[in-house]
């Protein structure tokens, strides 16, 4: 196994692949991570989702790949696959090592022009390995998001990451948000468009939405545990995008435990910070640049 640069994100590697309008970004955990998640929105295309129910067999997970392109940008996974099973990573059986790869993707104009393939999905998992610094805004998943179509508008979409402490622990989140409805400011009003009082929802092309997470923490957490944090995960959505968990989005959430922390974490105290944390990522992922 080649040599790899340090960690972007806690002890997990993250990076992208930007095409035009689309892109893939590739969370990679150490070996171990334990995880579980949750969809919320009406709408999702997930890949390998079910095995994050707290009542399966595999508890580890070896990548998450967040993708535009709707179900087709699924495949984008299978070159993170690849890439893994060649370094000997996955869950053990007797015919070799089965990378647990999570899939989450998110409705953008590659639907129509070409979404994200095993190849870019490769190539987002190399510039993880990299150590490339991990861009914010139209960036990876996010380079074809918008937000405000529930106003009939084309508001500003994106990647967005911020991480926070827990006492003893640390708390990450990784955002692609592609929102039916506004992103909040923390004073709880939209950031583009003005106020959202009496507005008529618009519905013109169903379906074309979804925000998408990876919450990330050093603590030592259980399969549950990790269950509860993608929970709160989805408590951050709701406090940064309004309205959250449409119909018409596919929200679904991620929740990964390395267990790097020395120091037992408080459960209660971690969820906490990551509805934090992710409200901040999605704040991230349509802030200007600088």
């Amino acid at each position: 196994m080649e040599a790899m640069t340090a960690p972007q994100l806690l002890s997990a590697w993250a990076g992208h692949w930007t095409g035009t309008g689309t892109g893939v970004t590739v969370i990679l955990p150490p070996a171990g991570t334990v995880g579980s998640g949750e969809v919320r929105g009406g709408a999702p295309a997930t890949r390998e989702f079910a095995l994050l129910d707290p009542s399966r067999l595999v508890d580890r997970v070896d990548a998450v790949v967040l993708s535009g392109g709707s179900a087709f940008g699924l495949s984008a996974a299978e070159g993170v696959m690849g890439l893994l099973r060649e370094r000997g990573a996955g869950f053990p059986t007797p015919a070799g090592p089965v990378p647990i790869v999570i899939g989450l993707s998110l409705f953008d104009g590659s639907v129509r022009t070409g979404p994200p393939d095993a190849a870019a999905g490769r190539a987002a998992a190399l510039a993880a390995y990299s150590g490339a610094e991990l861009a914010t805004g139209r960036a990876g998943a996010g380079a074809g998001a918008s937000t405000g179509s529930w106003r009939g508008r084309t508001d500003p979409g994106g990647l967005g990451w911020a991480e926070r402490a827990a006492g003893p622990a640390r708390v990450a989140a990784v955002v692609a948000v592609n929102a039916w409805g506004d992103v909040l400011g923390e004073d709880g009003t939209p950031l583009f468009g003005g106020a959202a009082t009496g507005i008529r929802p618009a519905v013109p092309y169903p379906l074309q939405n979804t925000t998408v997470a990876v919450v990330l923490t050093d603590a030592r957490l259980s399969k549950s545990d990790c269950f509860l944090l993608a929970q709160s995960g989805h408590t951050g959505f709701a406090r940064a995008i309004h309205p959250a968990h449409s119909r018409y989005d596919g929200d679904a959430v991620v929740a990964l435990a390395t267990g790097r922390s020395p120091v037992d974490a408080d459960l209660d105290l971690l969820r906490a910070v990551a509805t934090d944390t992710v409200a901040a990522a999605v704040r991230a992922a349509v802030a200007p640049p600088g």
